[in-house]
This record gives structure tokens, sequence and C-alpha cells, in this order.
């Protein structure tokens, strides 16, 4: 499946390239095939699940050929989609349902993460952890089943022709315990396990003493995604306190890109990285049992 997030991104970045190549207002398309400008605003912005219909009036009014016809219509059609997390929107809430939809069909995925382990390779008992702490007051759903939501998105990582996956964990995450401390060592044992093992899967830390070049220090955990199809954007998910930042334009996006370069050759090499983290849970456990 490819992310209808991203489908729709595309499909608004073919419509504007359509109308401008035409000399076309928003308005002006809008009167030409019978709706409201509001209405090819928001496709535009890629805000709202495409009306196939809608869209053929629009490949008419510009006489599209049939090549970029199958094209855009095949484009409209899979931003129409329904992903597997529709069916945990209430256990995984807007934000995790987001970045089911990113990774869909993604073909490289970045993440830098500060203060969290990384939800891709999350233990059980760590996710549990993590969303216990994090269940909205008077939530009446199951947690189990928000359990099986990571799940599936643990699933989309491990599937054949599954994307290539890097993530750079801050030392702060390892060293301020998000979760309890056995829980916490029994993470970091699966982190340097999955990251010896796994093909496709890199594991870095970032150390605090870390001298990143023009102190470029984040300021937030992001993600990158790039899909298959080189005309598909680059997609840059900020993480903040009350929402998730999408970021698509490309002079957006490269900052971000720019950033994780940077955090990348500041961080640990892979190998070191495995070492210390397997080295953190022995000492996490000796400390544990000596309390």
């Amino acid at each position: 499946m490819i992310s209808p997030f991203v489908r729709r991104r595309r499909l608004a970045a073919e419509l504007i390239r359509l109308r401008d190549q035409h000399g076309y207002s928003s308005a002006r398309v809008a009167a030409e095939i019978g709706v409201a400008r509001q209405r090819i605003s928001r496709l535009e912005n890629g805000h709202v699940a495409p009306d196939l219909d809608e869209i053929m009036r629009i490949l008419q009014l510009f006489a599209v050929d049939q090549q970029r016809w199958q094209q855009i219509m095949t484009i409209a059609r899979e931003a129409q989609e329904r992903g597997w997390w529709a069916k945990y929107a209430d256990e995984m809430g807007t934000r995790q349902a987001l970045y089911a939809n990113l990774e869909a069909g993604a073909s490289e995925i970045r993440e830098y993460q500060m203060v969290y382990l990384p939800g891709l390779l999350q233990i059980p008992s760590y996710a549990e952890a993590r969303v216990l702490t994090d269940r909205p007051e008077g939530a009446t759903w199951i947690h189990a089943r928000a359990l099986e939501a990571r799940a599936g998105r643990q699933r989309m990582l491990e599937r054949p022709g599954g994307p290539s996956y890097e993530v750079i964990i801050d030392e702060l995450a390892i060293r301020r315990f998000a979760a309890p401390a056995l829980v916490i060592a029994d993470q970091l044992d699966h982190l340097a396990l999955v990251g010896h093992e796994r093909r496709g899967t890199t594991i870095r830390v970032l150390p605090l003493a870390a001298r990143i070049q023009q102190h470029a220090v984040p300021r937030s955990a992001f993600f990158t995604y790039r899909y298959p199809d080189p005309l598909d954007p680059v997609v840059v998910a900020v993480d903040t306190v009350t929402d998730d930042l999408v970021l698509t334009e490309t002079a957006d996006v490269n900052r971000y890109l720019d950033l994780y370069a940077k955090l990348e050759d500041a961080a640990m090499p892979p190998g070191d990285s495995l070492d210390y983290l397997a080295a953190m849970a022995e000492e996490i456990r000796r400390n544990t049992h000596h309390d």
C-alpha cells in the first residue's frame, strides 16, 4: 500500500501544475467543473480525499492525454484508500495514525529520537508503559488494542521489500527513563539485537557530549520519509508537544535533511552504538539489583 497522505500531496501538486500550465485560477477551475472554489483549494492543499468524478472533470477540462490521465487517476484512487490503521482510530489517535500513514509504502525512513526509544522498535512492555502513561483521562478504549496497533506499524517495517530504516537515538532518551528501569534494560537489549541481526536497520546513538556541526542542536524529534516514486514528495514529520508538523515543501524539507546529516556525523558509528546499548542495559540491571 502507498501512503494515502503522500498520494494526496502528490495529487495536489499535479492539479496545481495542470492549472498553472493552462493559466487558470482555482476559482475558474471550480466554475468550469461546477464545484465550490473552496473544494478546489482543499484538493490543492491535499487536505481531503478526492472525488474521482471531480478529478475526471478537471482532466477533461484540460484535455489531458491518455497517459497522463491514467497516471493522475491512479494517484487519485490511491489517495482515496483507507489504511489498516483506520480500524484502530480510537486507540492510535490521530498522531499514531499519521505515522502509520506516512510509513505505508515508504522506501526509506530516517528518525531522530530525543526523549523516547523508537516506536518502530519498541518491545511490548516498553510500548505498554508508554501507552498507559500517555492514555488520555477518561479514555474508554482497551490498551491491548493500542498495543496491537503499534505492532501493526512494526510489521510494516519487517514486510518483504520494506523500507531501509535508520534511527539516531539521543543519549538523553537512554539515560532519562520513560519506563521502569528493567523495562528500559530489556528494550536496550532488544535494540542491540535488532541492530546486529536485522538487515536494512541501522541504529546510532548521539552522545550528550557530541559536537554537532555549526552547533545545530535539534529542538525536537523528527522523521524523514522517501518513496519509490521519485515524483512523490520527500516528507518530514516533526514531533511537537501537541501536534505533528508535516512538511513537504523542498526548502523546509532540506533544512531537516541537512540537520539529520549533521546528527549522523556527530553520532557514534553503528557498531559502537550497539555495544553502548548493551553495556547500558547491563549497567541498569546491576544498579537496579543493588537498589
